[in-house]
């Protein structure tokens, strides 16, 4: 499990347009890198609008965002053009990224047990370095609980 103060680890992969990202192209700058479940689903939609809503904000504290979930590059530009989502999103389509991160394991839906994404969220210093973890993600004011941590 990553906690504060880790470095985070490093990941090589392309975003929605299917150009290469790799964590070391943010050096430099603060970074929240969120993993979600599934593009277009009712949580990931209102985490996703909420960081939309608050973009200009993260933009003008100088904060990259990131997010990431194991969709693949077609369904990340269906879901940012639908939602006019104006960061990045990247894919994990084999769940490798994740899995560095502690954000894949088992899951429960409805008595059903499966293996998935886990909605959590990463603050990343401008020394690669995580300043922030959030295991407990609430989708609808998750953007203005990452500004008020970077705040502080």
């Amino acid at each position: 499990m990553l906690k504060e103060g880790s470095t985070a680890p490093a990941f090589k992969t392309t975003d929605g347009e299917g150009r290469s990202v790799s964590l070391k192209d943010f050096r430099g700058q603060r970074v929240v890198l969120y993993f979600y479940p599934k593009d277009d689903t009712p949580g990931c939609t209102k985490e996703a609008c909420s960081f939309r809503d608050a973009f200009d904000e993260f933009k003008k504290a100088g904060i990259k965002l990131l997010g990431i979930s194991t969709d693949n590059e077609a369904s990340h530009q269906k879901f940012a053009r639908k939602f006019n989502l104006q960061f990045t999103l990247l894919t994990d389509t084999d769940h490798a990224i994740a899995e560095k991160y502690g954000s894949y394991g088992e899951k429960k839906f409805m008595g059903r047990t499966y293996m998935g994404v886990h909605r959590k969220t990463f603050l990343i210093d401008e020394k690669g370095k995580i300043k922030r973890v959030f295991e407990k993600v609430k989708p609808d004011d998750h953007a203005q609980e990452v500004l008020k941590a970077f705040a502080e």
